[in-house]
């Protein structure tokens, strides 16, 4: 290729540099995803009855090549037809790593398409690997609880649900109202940046279909390994659900959910509408109010009446604004309580008992409207690793697609918060990481005794890689789960 001159010297080009990467850093995933035994965990999560002696690409590798993959950028199975012989990628093949004079080609596309067939119902002789989805959504669950050195406190579990956009008549694809086109929709859980569920569901479903039972899943799951951790769930109106609420209340978990309003509602909270119109005459300025009430449905779908919060917002010509909230928190809860201090400090009160509405208002802003947040992780999920590209017909596909991408998000999140602590990556999104930190060109230089990463002098982030380096090689070393 011809491009414009320098001086008196000609500038050409051609794509015939030998053993070149521009993925050099994913070294850095393939250091964390083996502290973390990442893949051979995830294999362990799915039957393969493929015959040994003639397997050229273990499930464990191919795991590692495809979820890596998605981590540096590369989406689509097609990728890989090109990708397989990228010198870099290779050092993912732990059947590469014996017996070989140079790293051997990965799989391709048609190889790789086997994993994200795995949960197919199909004729068992032509598919031969059989994934466990329960097994591979415990296993977020397993890593979650492994990043922690001491068992926390308290934790927050955040519960949403998004919309994944489907084209043709593919299988669970459903128009949905809200979302106004064709979709999935998958069930998220969170907690803090730490993804616990990634579950695809048919887009005419109800939102909190499945909530219950994946909350119980993983609750037990946490409290196997810190029996005495204090547990919250939170998640907005269309969790509200009795089912869920009961089961919380039965089994020692608090919730805070966001409540649809109503006419009884509305009525209810008439006194503290009245203290908001008031403020607002009185000022001219937009005021806001707080309050508490308990609750009971008409319908008698509650098993017991509730603790509700209410946020009053007037403002000039425009209809007041009411939010209400349902919770099982007490007011003297040590999770209540220490929001309660923060917000004290923060505006410098030194009421010993302060009056109710600052109570419902600590609660509503320090505790519920944090879970915000989770709306950014679903879009580093989603948008950064590819979970929305559900483009297969079958709906088991695209939800091993999900659960993919999701352990893709894992690994960059485990390499943020234990690899770029203190740098200024260390609140990036997987997407910034990936376009300052692993995007970097190298030659690949293997001899008798080593293969060399040889990566550019003039590195704008030599000094960030140095020290990710030396903390992945920190990582504590983890053997199989249970």
């Amino acid at each position: 290729m011809l491009f414009s001159a320098f001086g008196k010297r000609s500038v050409i080009a051609a794509f015939d540099g030998g053993e070149i990467t521009s993925d050099a850093s994913g070294l850095l995933l393939r250091e964390a995803a083996t502290r973390l035994d990442l893949f051979p965990r995830m294999a362990a999560c799915f039957e393969d009855r493929r015959d040994p002696g003639r397997v050229r690409h273990p499930l464990a590798d191919l795991l590692a090549q495809r979820v890596t993959g998605i981590a540096l950028g590369y989406e689509d199975l097609t990728d890989h037809d090109s990708l397989r012989h990228d010198p870099l990628l290779k050092l993912l093949g732990e059947a590469n790593s014996s017996g070989r004079d140079k790293p051997a080609a990965l799989a391709g596309s048609s190889t790789l398409g086997r994993v994200e067939r795995s949960f197919e119902d199909s004729d068992r002789r032509y598919h031969k690997i059989t994934a466990q989805p329960n097994r591979l959504q415990d296993l977020y669950v397993d890593l979650f609880t492994e990043s922690h050195d001491t068992p926390p406190e308290r934790i927050t579990l955040d519960l949403d649900a998004t919309d994944v956009e489907t084209h043709g008549h593919q299988i669970g694809g459903f128009f949905n109202g809200y979302y106004e086109h064709r979709c999935f929709l998958p069930l998220y859980i969170y907690c803090g940046p730490h993804l616990l569920l990634a579950k695809l569901r048919h887009g005419n479903v109800d939102g909190a279909k499945g909530a219950k039972a994946a909350i119980k899943r993983i609750v037990g799951r946490i409290r196997k390994v810190w029996p005495t951790v204090q547990i919250l769930v939170r998640g907005d109106s269309g969790f509200a659900r009795p089912n869920l609420m009961t089961w919380c209340e039965a089994n020692g978990v608090d919730y805070i959910f966001g409540l649809a309003r109503n006419d009884v509602l509305l009525h209810k909270a008439r006194k503290v509408r009245s203290r908001a119109a008031v403020d607002f005459m009185a000022t001219g300025q937009t005021a806001l109010a707080f309050g508490h009430f308990t609750h009971m449905t008409r319908s008698k779908s509650w098993t017991r009446p509730r603790h509700v919060i209410v946020k009053v917002l007037h403002r000039a010509e425009r209809e007041q604004r009411c939010r209400f909230l349902v919770t099982s928190l007490d007011w003297d809860s040590p999770r209540v309580a220490e929001a309660l201090r923060e917000a004290r400090d923060a505006h410098e009160q030194n009421d010993q008992t302060p009056p109710r509405d600052l109570m419902s208002r600590v609660i509503y802003e320090a505790i519920y409207c944090p879970r915000g947040d989770m709306e950014n992780r679903i879009k580093e999920c989603q948008l950064d690793l590819f979970g929305h590209r559900a483009s297969a017909h079958a709906f088991k596909a695209n939800q091993t697609r999900l659960i993919l991408a999701g352990f893709a998000y894992v690994l960059m999140t485990q390499l943020r918060l234990r690899a770029l602590k203190g740098t200024e990556l260390a609140k990036a999104a997987p997407g910034t990481i990936r376009q300052k930190l692993l995007k970097i060109g190298a030659r690949i230089i293997t001899s008798v005794r080593r293969i060399k990463i040889s990566m550019p002098d003039a590195c704008p982030t030599q000094g960030m890689f140095f020290t990710a380096s030396e903390r992945v090689n920190d990582f504590e070393t983890v053997g199989l789960g249970d």
